[in-house]
């Protein structure tokens, strides 16, 4: 399974240069899931953000995108240019048309129908770019394959349909091209797996397939100990233990999607992250019981968290009751835990407000507790 990024996709010369990796490596049985070109994904967001501000500007915004694909498709190709231009127009046009004529106000549900459009047209245009320079491909739509609950914009997966599906989709075909970060609900919805989830779209190929590896082609030269655009002189880890890589992904190191490790080493599908401006450089592997190498501590910087401080009106203990109710409020206004600390009176806790629920839970939590945010 290789798995290249917005940024191995961002332009033409992007786009030429995985054929170059392809080449290098080989593509023959093979599965290859590609993200949204570039900042794709933000410029969908800001087409969302818009829309669900009644601001008409969504629609040029929107076709902003659609001109920078036409752009992309201008440079790779010479022949088949009005062919490919009419598979990415179906894209296009079909988010247009699902915008003008939604009738439910529900964020998540609009960003999962519109965002997932990125991956849908990037990776048609890189089938037909390949095909054309004689690696022949099949285009499979992630959709058919990967099913889901309804939790939009962080969907958890239907494990047992998804194998199945995968197995019946990919059977016969050698070179496959697929999206990462999309899925559907058994009715067809549209839904996508959290923000940078392609990596565990690979993993769930990988999966499935009982595949050999999972290369990530990154344009870093593979797992860092800390951000190169937060951290001067970072150092490039040889080698970690899928235990370390989970720990890292899980408290915000953007080279891995937290849920990929997991797949993965329940099979024992050893991870590589590799450059794709080298792709002789051997980057980094994860696999079982691999110590750091080398071994340096690493740092992870997260940004937009919120910090409550939660404690007891008449003095009374924090405990096991309190905590339990705490983290079921946490449940259900969707909030994500990054860090706790708690002490006889006091319990603070670092979070994640992905959903913009912060108001109802602190009025809720401030019933019980004396809260500062």
């Amino acid at each position: 399974i290789f798995k290249f990024g917005g940024a191995s996709v961002k332009d033409a010369a992007s786009v030429i240069n995985i054929l170059r990796v392809l080449k290098y490596n080989g593509f023959e049985n093979t599965l290859i899931v590609i993200s949204a070109m570039g900042k794709t994904t933000n410029a969908l967001e800001q087409v969302v953000n818009l829309y669900y501000d009644n601001d008409k500007h969504f629609i040029p915004e929107l076709e902003n995108v659609r001109k920078m694909h036409y752009q992309i498709i201008d440079e790779l190709f010479k022949e088949n240019k009005k062919l490919v231009s009419k598979k990415v127009d179906e894209f296009f046009d079909e988010a247009l048309n699902f915008l003008n004529n939604n009738s439910v106000n529900d964020y998540s549900f609009i960003y999962d129908q519109v965002v997932s459009i990125g991956e849908l047209v990037s990776t048609s245009i890189v089938s037909y770019f390949v095909a054309n320079n004689n690696i022949r491909n099949t285009w499979l739509d992630a959709r058919k394959c990967i099913k889901t609950d309804y939790y939009y914009r962080d969907a958890n997966l239907n494990w047992e349909t998804t194998l199945n599906n995968i197995k019946k989709l990919v059977d016969g075909n050698s070179t496959l091209i697929s999206q990462g970060f999309i899925g559907s609900t058994k009715d067809g919805i549209t839904t996508t797996l959290g923000r940078e989830g392609s990596d565990y779209s690979a993993a769930i190929f990988a999966y499935a397939l009982s595949a050999d590896s999972v290369t990530i082609w990154k344009d870093v030269p593979g797992v860092l100990n800390g951000d190169p655009s937060q951290f001067n002189d970072t150092i490039l880890l040889n080698q970690i233990s899928y235990t370390e890589a989970i720990e890292l992904a899980f408290y915000g190191a953007s080279v891995i999607h937290p849920k990929t490790i997991q797949p993965l080493q329940r099979k024992g599908i050893p991870l590589f992250v590799k450059s794709f401006e080298n792709p002789e450089n051997p980057g980094t592997s994860v696999s079982k019981g691999q110590v750091l190498e080398p071994y340096v501590p690493c740092y992870i910087v997260k940004k937009n968290q919120t910090l409550l401080n939660l404690s007891t009106k008449d003095f009374s203990f924090i405990v096991e009751e309190n905590i339990s109710e705490i983290f079921a409020l946490f449940h259900h206004y969707k909030m994500r835990v990054e860090m706790i600390q708690n002490s006889a009176i006091s319990f603070s806790i670092c979070i994640f407000n992905k959903y913009d629920t912060i108001a109802p839970l602190v009025e809720e939590l401030s019933l019980k507790f004396r809260v500062k945010v």
